[in-house]
């Protein structure tokens, strides 16, 4: 009995040992991640005393900043003040869009990641890698971004406080791509002409934004027109909840866009590059004060930042990583071109870029932008949204719809093609730029917007570019077949569902989009699961016929073609 009751003393000690390390562990941890938010003086706190004016559905006021539908289906939004107040304004207005775009990002998160355990360990895993993300955020963004979190949903507090998640919301894109070859950015593509490239000689550059968290959260693009205290008057394409730029023009007509490049994995938090690339567009006016201003921010992650300039009349590169920026101008005569790789001295032979060149598509959008390019002696707006609609590959090669070598990618949040010298943008309405370019002349707008009190529109409908005929096709419809196709055939395959379809339904489903490659690797993945052999290995074998998106893509069916040849 003694030597029980000195076993159970021991194992009783020894329990609560254990205990207070977890406790202590985390207290060590909250504490360690605690963000504290900004200090606001009383006096700047009035503006949470007013409220916003609905004036008629889908508009409302907070004088002299509003918000509003438009006819084209895009929501605008004209802000003012300092950070604060801009952030305010801004979360008081478009609450039920951000709690909207919240549960569009959540929603695919959990879809992504469907095992609570593993959320959960990724959320404790991004605020412990976070802990410090305030320390390289500026004071004004800092305060921007907790003022609209005072207004952000309740229904999220679970992920994380309302501040604190906003603020790690913004380094989404970073840590995404930093961590995984297939993320939420898949291949963004853009190019600047100027010159004698373009068909009145002035300044043309185009983008296409391929940011892809299911077709909800693009659903409603917010066009953000901000006159703020300190810096430049700007617009900006993004989505509610979002200060940060990934596309934008200000009224200097500087211009800049955001593209992934393939990045180290990081070992601490730093700056969100579209926080960089928002300072830039507020405190630049041409692209080597754009360059200084990326040289003073150390970042999480690789990426190019197109910088267009009205007042240098030609766009540049900036190059940038955790540890260098280089400012990359194009060798080519009135022309740059920029995908998801580093062009530029400095980076070109670098270890990490030349795997990324060769296993990604990134090359390939590249040498397919440059031919399209050149197929064109002069390039005009209308010829720009071509370029970026196109869905072939290199040489009109049918690579199939949806494909990542394409510019066109069928995923894009948002496109976007600007004229800097005069000051104006057009952007692209649902679906992805199959829709009408909405133009919005900055000048005007900037003059107009202040203290907007009646519902009117604010674009000039006569410069719009008309929506792709692609959009009313049978083969549009097809694809959005093939999406619905491809979800259930993943669902299948994920949760291991013994369900068998007839050939009438294999046939259709290639018929929906029988060029892609994707499409036999999912009748590869389908047959194989189901034991069928023969036919896996057909359909695997039919999809290496195929341009294939990725080595990673191509080895992943070429290893399965290996193990099924092995078992038979």
């Amino acid at each position: 009995m003694n030597i029980l009751k000195r076993i159970f003393r021991g194992l009783f000690f020894t329990f609560f040992i254990v205990m207070d390390v977890i406790v202590l562990f985390m207290v060590w941890f909250l504490i360690t991640i605690t963000i504290k938010s900004p200090e606001i003086s009383d006096d700047r706190k009035e503006i949470l005393r007013k409220d916003r004016t609905k004036v008629s559905s889908e508009f409302y006021t907070l004088s002299p900043s509003w918000i509003k539908k438009s006819e084209t289906g895009l929501w605008e939004m004209y802000v003012e003040g300092d950070g604060f107040e801009r952030g305010v304004t801004e979360g008081n207005l478009n609450r039920e869009l951000a709690e909207k775009q919240e549960i569009a990002f959540v929603g695919q998160l959990q879809k992504m990641i469907p095992s609570k355990a593993m959320l959960n360990y990724l959320k404790f895993f991004i605020g412990f890698f976070n802990r410090n993300i305030d320390k390289y955020v500026t004071e004004e963004y800092k305060e921007e971004i907790y003022g609209e979190s005072l207004f952000a949903s309740d229904k999220f507090d679970f992920v994380a406080p309302k501040y604190y998640r906003m603020l790690n919301y913004h380094a989404a894109h970073d840590i995404g791509h930093a961590l995984q070859d297939k993320n939420m950015t898949v291949g963004c593509t853009a190019f600047g002409v100027w010159a004698d490239r373009t068909d009145d000689g002035t300044l043309l550059i185009g983008r296409n934004f391929d940011f892809f968290v299911g077709d909800e959260f693009a659903e409603d693009k917010l066009i953000n027109f901000v006159k703020p205290k300190n810096g430049y008057k700007f617009m900006m394409v993004s989505w509610a909840g979002m200060i940060g730029a990934v596309s934008g023009m200000n009224e200097k007509g500087l211009t800049v866009t955001l593209n992934a490049s393939k990045s180290e994995i990081p070992t601490s938090a730093a700056t969100p590059i579209s926080l960089v690339a928002r300072e830039i567009l507020q405190y630049a006016k041409n692209i080597n004060e754009a360059l200084e201003i990326a040289k003073k921010r150390k970042t999480f992650v690789s990426e190019s930042l197109l910088i267009g300039s009205a007042e240098d009349k030609r766009t540049a590169t900036i190059e940038k990583t955790p540890s260098k920026t280089e400012l990359y101008e194009s060798p080519d005569p009135n022309y740059i071109i920029c995908a998801n790789h580093y062009q530029g001295k400095t980076f070109i032979a670098d270890k990490i870029n030349q795997e990324n060149i060769e296993k990604s598509s990134s090359d390939y959008r590249l040498r397919h932008l440059k031919q399209l390019i050149n197929e064109q002696p002069k390039i005009s707006v209308k010829d720009a949204a071509a370029i970026l609609r196109n869905r072939d590959g290199l040489n009109k090669k049918d690579i199939g719809l949806g494909n990542e070598k394409s510019l066109n990618q069928l995923i894009a949040h948002h496109s976007v093609i600007f004229k800097p010298e005069s000051r104006m943008v057009w952007i692209s309405t649902n679906p992805f730029q199959l829709g009408q370019y909405v133009c919005y002349d900055l000048n005007k707008i900037f003059a107009e917007a202040p203290g907007l009190a009646e519902k009117k529109e604010l674009y000039e409908k006569e410069k719009n570019v008309p929506a792709d005929s692609f959009l009313y096709s049978q083969e549009f419809k097809k694809f959005v077949v093939y999406k619905q196709f491809r979800e259930a055939f993943r669902f299948l395959h994920k949760h291991e569902l013994n369900y068998d379809l007839n050939q009438k339904t294999i046939f259709g489903f290639i018929n929906c989009n029988p060029e892609y490659f994707e499409t036999y690797f999912i009748l590869g993945n389908y047959y194989k699961d189901r034991q069928n052999k023969e036919e896996a290995l057909k359909y695997y074998n039919l999809a290496l016929t195929k341009e294939i998106t990725t080595v990673q893509d191509k080895e992943a069916i070429e290893k399965a073609v290996k193990e099924l040849s092995k078992s038979s």
